[in-house]
């Protein structure tokens, strides 16, 4: 009997082992499961807005802006300026190109003078005058007035000429070439002195009509704040500003060739009336002594 109840004691708890074993599984399983759920339930809402399509609009990408070009700017005054404005820019534009290539052409022919003065000095030193004439180059302002002395001096001939004594018919034909030297020195500067003195003007005359068509066009769109009266009349004082980079350029070129050209004329009359004395007499041993 003992040993029958403790086989049933035995059974009993392999028994109860069993069905707590069997009850435990499903609630570790559930327990498993529930934060895999709560995942998925987490990631659908987010899976389903990707997927959606979005019911905003889709704004197109707004284009860079160009860059406004500066109103006070020469370029802007050249583009969209009147008919006036781009005639008065022309005309100043001439006038400054035609001022510079004087200057400069000037300029060359002073130096070639200069430097024709210094060989001219080798003249002194031959033995004749044809000889002298021989050691200056061709196109040299000295050469052509020792020319045209040994010239007149040859043939001064003739019903007219024989009322004329010899030396004052000398001094008529190198004060003629001189007087010539003079004249294509001078060539030019005329053009200088112009634009020195009309280029302001113009440019105030530019200056003038800018402001005028700003005004009309201010009072036509009836909007006269300080931003659109600013712009067009700081783009016509442009105008007078070119005027006076086109004339201050040319007044002081003209003054420094005036000065140039004086000091240059100077060594050529001197020359002249020392080929005076030597064509008259024929003593260039006398003419090279005092040199």
């Amino acid at each position: 009997m003992k040993t029958r109840a403790k086989v049933s004691t035995f059974l009993a708890a392999i028994l109860f082992a069993l069905t707590a074993t069997v009850a435990s599984v499903p609630a570790f399983a559930q327990e498993a499961s529930a934060p895999a759920a709560s995942a998925t339930e987490a990631s659908a809402p987010q899976a389903a807005a990707e997927a959606a399509p979005s019911s905003e609009p889709t704004l197109p990408m707004a284009a860079p802006k160009e860059e406004e070009e500066d109103q006070y700017s020469l370029s802007h005054l050249v583009k969209k300026g009147t008919l006036v404005d781009q005639v008065t820019l022309v005309m100043m534009a001439i006038m400054s190109m035609m001022s510079w290539y004087i200057a400069i052409t000037k300029i060359i022919d002073l130096i070639k003078l200069n430097s024709q003065a210094d060989e001219a000095r080798k003249f002194w030193k031959a033995a004749s005058v044809s000889a002298g004439m021989s050691s200056l180059k061709e196109g040299s302002p000295f050469r052509f007035i020792a020319e045209s002395g040994v010239n007149a001096s040859e043939h001064h001939e003739g019903a007219l000429l024989e009322q004329i004594d010899l030396n004052s018919w000398i001094s008529m034909s190198i004060q003629r070439a001189i007087d010539r030297v003079q004249a294509r020195l001078s060539n030019g500067l005329g053009i200088l002195a112009t634009v020195g003195s009309v280029a302001p003007f113009v440019g105030l005359f530019g200056t003038v009509m800018g402001i005028y068509h700003a005004l009309v066009a201010i009072g036509s769109t009836g909007n006269s704040s300080i931003d659109k009266v600013a712009g067009p009349v700081g783009a016509a004082l442009i105008m007078t500003a070119i005027g006076l980079f086109v004339a201050v350029p040319a007044v002081l070129f003209y003054n420094l060739l005036l000065g140039k050209n004086k000091a240059a004329m100077e060594n050529i009359r001197a020359f002249g009336a020392d080929l005076h004395s030597v064509v008259l007499s024929g003593a260039m041993s006398k003419a090279s002594a005092n040199k």
